[in-house]
């Protein structure tokens, strides 16, 4: 989906008239438009993955090796 807003957008179409073409695949709001709010904090969260890319590349690291420890320690009784 950011992927299209992003290209939309680029080609000068607002946030506003790209909505009702868009539909969440998944999750409780399956099949429907996302609002206007949340489409606006995908592409903050965007902007600021494309500003500090290390910051974003040490976050991703840092969550595979949690997820690689709690695989490989038992569950607990």
């Amino acid at each position: 989906m950011l992927h299209t807003v992003l290209r939309r957008r680029a080609n000068g179409e607002s946030v506003e008239q790209i909505r009702p073409d868009l539909i969440i695949p998944t999750g409780k709001r399956k099949g429907q438009n996302p609002g206007v709010a949340s489409i606006y904090r995908a592409l903050a969260e965007h902007e600021r993955a494309q500003a500090y890319p290390e910051a974003v590349a040490q976050a991703r690291t840092d969550f595979a090796a949690l997820q690689a420890e709690e695989i490989h320690q038992p569950l607990s009784p």
